[in-house]
């Protein structure tokens, strides 16, 4: 069971005291074997209780990336188990992570390096039928033809899968695949629905500097421009890339946010969009930099865009983060091992 020893601690702690008090209903804590229930499923999730895993397994910390929320992987508790800022957990996305986790509503976890995305396989308790929401923040190793199917799969079945590209030729790790050619690969050879499946493409385009303020109409009283954590206004470009969209292939996908002096009524130019496919959710962004917090692993040249004045990107992420949380609909798919 993915449980700190900490939190293991503090329920015993509580349920002694239930006893001493003479409350019943404490029950046996579960052993190290039973099933993964602090994780939960689509099906059986708490109200305003939302798993989200973070992928750090295709080369998320290559180069000078660091595109993880803590040093402790698969569970960032196991870093410091109450983190109160950014620098409590130690990785360039740790502002996103800890921002979650302080609501008290998110339970955070990390695909870590060797991990394999499966759905539907109840021995791997990183499994994505066990989570909400699936964050992949600039992939630099392509997906398994078998991976690419598990992700499909769980967003057609109700997840949420938040995907992040960087600018043209960020081939971090030098295999050849950069993590727009990745992500369009899985938009276009899988085995679930190889043809479009969420409406849009990411462009080859290298943009070095940009703020797009220009909110697409209709976009402005949605729950990700307008959500729990604010009201956001922009974001950033620092190296980044767009896509274009084709709402005839999939008339759910939707521009958020358009790159400056794009045509807002037009297909191009969009910086970041969502959509939707089967019961599940996708949002989509064209850049990295606004998720770097600036903080993470010694040696890193990491720059802060989490908190960049030239847009409200932290505002965007956790908005974003929160809206495809509440799209999962539907149970996982049965066990395949």
């Amino acid at each position: 069971m993915l449980l700190s020893k900490n939190v293991t601690t503090i329920r015993k702690m509580i349920c002694a005291l239930a006893l001493m008090a003479g409350l019943a209903g404490c029950q046996r804590m579960p052993t190290a074997n039973a099933p993964a229930a602090g994780i939960p499923t689509h099906g059986g999730v708490p109200s305003g209780s939302y798993a989200v895993l973070f992928d750090a397994s295709h080369g998320e910390t290559s180069g000078n990336a660091d595109w993880v929320i803590s040093a402790s992987r698969p569970d960032p508790l196991g870093e410091r188990a109450r983190p109160r800022v950014e620098t409590d957990w130690t990785g360039a996305l740790s502002a996103w992570g800890v921002a979650l986790h302080t609501t008290g509503r998110y339970r955070l976890m990390t695909l870590p390096r060797g991990g394999q995305i499966s759905y539907g396989e109840r021995t791997n308790q990183l499994d994505l039928a066990n989570f909400q929401v699936f964050v992949v923040p600039e992939p630099n190793v392509r997906f398994a033809d078998a991976e690419k199917t598990a992700i499909m799969t769980f967003v057609r079945n109700g997840g949420g899968l938040f995907m992040i590209a960087d600018h043209d030729g960020s081939d971090r790790n030098g295999d050849g695949m950069d993590s727009l050619r990745i992500w369009n690969d899985l938009m276009s050879d899988n085995t679930v629905q190889g043809v479009d499946p969420f409406g849009f493409r990411f462009d080859a385009l290298n943009i070095g500097s940009d703020n797009p303020r220009n909110i697409a109409p209709g976009a402005a009283a949605g729950p990700v421009i307008r959500g729990p954590f604010g009201t956001a206004t922009g974001s950033i470009i620092r190296g980044g890339t767009t896509a274009t969209i084709a709402p005839a292939d999939n008339p759910s996908v939707q521009a958020l946010l358009y790159r400056s002096r794009a045509d807002m009524q037009g297909t191009s130019g969009v910086f970041f969009l969502t959509s939707a496919f089967g019961k599940g959710r996708v949002a989509a962004w064209g850049d990295s930099s606004p998720i770097d917090d600036g903080t993470g692993a010694p040696g890193e040249q990491l720059f802060d865009g989490w908190d960049d004045a030239g847009g409200s990107n932290a505002i965007l992420a956790l908005n974003a983060t929160e809206w495809l949380a509440q799209g999962s609909a539907g149970a996982p798919a049965p066990a395949t091992n």
